[in-house]
């Protein structure tokens, strides 16, 4: 018989975490498909069966992952709304925030598209909330533009998005980070134009 009144006992702290950060670099990596939970396991330093004790499944640990990434877009966004007054300033805020990870974009894409498109083809598995990935920042640009007082915001915000995750993809395909900084510069000369 236990002791009722033993607090129970806590997972190791980090762990859990840990597992999520090497998952969603390795997603971003290699793919779902070629990343198994025993590469996640070694990559964040937890002996491979204590994957289990947090993620049942490969699945488990692919809806963490959409759900780090939808984490950190809101906190991005959060401190975008934070850092700057004016809804042009947080608009060509977000587009820096695009510029800056044009090295690793080229390298392997848009994290966030990247993921939604090998989601989106696994017809078989289970529907996670990857859509998210993208609804979020378009409905925070649709704010922004609203504020600027456009009555095309929805069209405006997912034309930003929509321009650049296809220069993300271009970047990726072709290696080529400039594709993305280029892209920056004509985007915030277009928000400046509105």
């Amino acid at each position: 018989m236990t002791d009722s009144t033993a607090p129970a006992p806590e997972r190791p702290p980090g762990k859990r975490q840990r597992l999520v950060t090497a998952a969603v670099q390795l997603l971003h990596r290699q793919g779902i498909e070629r990343t198994t939970l025993a590469d996640i396991a070694k990559a964040a330093d937890v002996p491979a069966g204590n994957v289990y004790y947090y993620f049942k499944t490969k699945n488990d640990i692919i809806a963490a992952v959409v759900e780090a990434h939808a984490q950190q877009i809101k906190t991005t966004l959060a401190a975008l709304d934070a850092q700057h007054r004016s809804p042009k300033a947080r608009l060509k805020s977000l587009v820096r925030e695009f510029a800056a990870q044009s090295t690793v974009v080229a390298q392997h894409g848009c994290p966030f598209g990247s993921l939604c498109s090998e989601l989106d083809k696994r017809v078989a598995e289970p529907a996670f909330a990857e859509a998210e990935l993208l609804t979020l920042p378009i409905d925070w640009a649709e704010q922004q533009f609203r504020a600027l007082g456009r009555r095309d915001a929805r069209d405006l915000a997912v034309e930003l998005l929509a321009a650049y995750e296809g220069h993300a993809l271009l970047a990726n395909t072709l290696r080529d980070p400039d594709i993305l900084t280029n892209a920056a510069r004509r985007l915030t000369h277009w928000i400046d134009t509105l």
